[in-house]
């Protein structure tokens, strides 16, 4: 029997030394586990009592269900007290939050290429004289259509692919030119500004084409305007947007029932020497179509075209975006990749 009470003494030493020790609540499961487990020390004796003589039992029987009582009491207080003193460390952490400490560097966010293309360009047109102008992306027929000199039976209205709402004559708008009306029937003579914006089209989507798109309209009114103007002006803004002293262009005939003459002024494509798909395999890239405000559409603003003259120009955003910045798939722009969006 001595062997026995030496046993129950370890026990009891080994309970508190490990208690004592123990930092988190795991250790005081181990330990929980080691003891009172189906093969745990005390869980061992209990069996073994089954051994001893009837005497022994009765001596024994308390004294195990005292060491098991014991155990149980001193590991559950062991795990609350290391509960509390866990919680204690975190308030006190807290309260001793140093605020002058370094921290991780955290990541920065950054403007969208869109967002940053279109500060640059605005920076450009404002160093012009320009202002910049913004208008409703659900217009009227009027706005979009008939003060562009495209009434109803015009068959330049099958250029555009529109999205009508069910309200009678409104449309989200094709293009932002519907700005450049607006604006010459509230403001003052000379007029030059410039609308970037959204515009939607029902196109299919492929690597240069979307249904939705940003667009810039830009214009300027006054006495005496011609072609040359318009040219130097585009000239102008192309050299400064790619930083470039000579830029390989071409200008060309173009039709567009809201100016007269029409220009297409294009640019070699950016991502190939013999044709792709963002340039339709001709080499060329359209950025730049304009040409004097028709006269039509000087009436319909309000403005007498016999007096004064304008030119009006309007080009894809996301088309110079692509080539500013070598994109070749519009898709990417709306994709919101980060992996993609971090180059900028």
């Amino acid at each position: 029997m001595n062997e026995l009470n030496t046993t129950i003494e370890q026990i009891n030493c080994t309970l508190q030394e490990r208690v004592a020790a123990a930092e988190h609540a795991r250790e005081v499961e181990e330990l929980r586990i080691a003891l009172l487990g189906k093969s745990g020390s005390i869980t061992m004796l209990f069996t073994a009592l089954k051994e001893l003589s009837p005497e022994d039992k009765r001596h024994y029987g308390p004294v195990l269900n005292e060491l098991k009582n014991r155990a149980e009491k001193t590991l559950s207080d062991a795990v609350m007290q290391l509960v509390v003193k866990k919680a204690q460390a975190a308030i006190n952490k807290e309260r001793q939050f140093d605020v002058t400490a370094s921290t991780n560097k955290q990541p920065q966010g950054h403007l969208h290429p869109y967002s940053q293309f279109i500060e640059e360009l605005e920076d450009i047109f404002i160093s012009m004289g320009y202002e910049v102008l913004d208008g409703p992306e659900l217009e009227t027929d009027f706005y979009n259509f008939g003060a562009l000199n495209i009434p109803a039976d015009h068959p330049a209205r099958d250029m555009y692919d529109t999205f009508w709402v069910d309200k009678p004559d409104m449309l989200l708008r094709t293009h932002t030119s519907t700005t450049q009306i607006r604006a010459m029937q509230t403001r003052e003579l000379p007029i030059a500004g410039i609308a970037p914006g959204r515009t939607y089209r029902h196109e299919a989507v492929d690597a240069s084409h979307d249904f939705m798109f940003m667009q810039c309209e830009g214009f300027f009114i006054d006495k005496g305007v011609n072609l040359s103007h318009l040219f130097g002006t585009a000239q102008t803004f192309l050299k400064t947007l790619f930083k470039k002293d000579s830029l390989d262009i071409r200008i060309r005939p173009g039709f567009f029932p809201f100016v007269e003459p029409g220009f297409e002024i294009d640019m070699r494509c950016q991502f190939c020497t013999t044709g792709c798909s963002v340039c339709k395999q001709t080499t060329w890239m359209e950025v730049f179509p304009g040409g004097m405000i028709h006269p039509n559409v000087l009436r319909a603003g309000g403005i007498d075209p016999e007096v004064y003259s304008g030119f009006a120009f309007g080009f894809g955003l996301s088309r110079l975006v692509m080539l500013k910045y070598g994109i070749d798939d519009i898709r990417y722009l709306y994709g919101g990749k980060l992996k993609f969006l971090d180059q900028f």
